[in-house]
């Protein structure tokens, strides 16, 4: 995407979210403001939201891409109990941080070979862990990630205050 296209979606967001209340509690309330503007589709049922709003001056987390590999680094070749077990690893720096899954605004993950019938098995883990404060989310279809067994990768931008 060009730069200038950048600039204006970011402007149109900007100009779409201004003025609209947070989704749930007040500002004081929160540290993220979720935003799924009426005229758009309900991202919800899918796991993500459209924007999230984060609060001034807040202090931001950059998490790398957690994998499904467990404790000893072994990757089981399903691609559910991969994704399951990326979450429990994004959960447990989360924690290493001091922060929760609610304090996640962004989410990239990197699907090998991706389908649409994987579409469920990633809808419903990050329902689970994130519950209703589902972050902004973006899917991206790799052919492979750094690891040849690895299929599938989760990324996270968290506010930690």
């Amino acid at each position: 995407m060009s730069r200038a296209i950048n600039h204006l979606f970011i402007g149109a967001l900007f100009t779409m979210t201004t003025g609209l209340p947070p989704a749930t509690g007040s500002e004081n309330d929160r540290k993220l403001t979720i935003v799924n503007p009426q005229n758009l589709y309900d991202p919800t049922p899918n796991g993500y939201s459209t924007a999230v709003i984060t609060s001034p001056n807040a202090r931001i987390a950059y998490i790398s891409g957690q994998g499904g590999q467990d404790a000893t680094g072994g990757l089981s070749p399903d691609f559910a109990a991969q994704v399951e077990q990326a979450y429990a690893n994004l959960v447990a720096v989360l924690g290493g941080i001091g922060a929760r899954p609610d304090q996640v605004a962004k989410l990239t993950v990197f699907v090998v070979d991706h389908e649409m019938s994987k579409l469920d098995i990633l809808t419903r883990s990050v329902i689970e862990v994130f519950g209703e404060t589902l972050p902004a989310q973006t899917l991206v279809p790799v052919p492979r990630l750094a690891i040849d067994p690895m299929l599938f990768e989760v990324e996270a931008v968290v506010v930690l205050d």
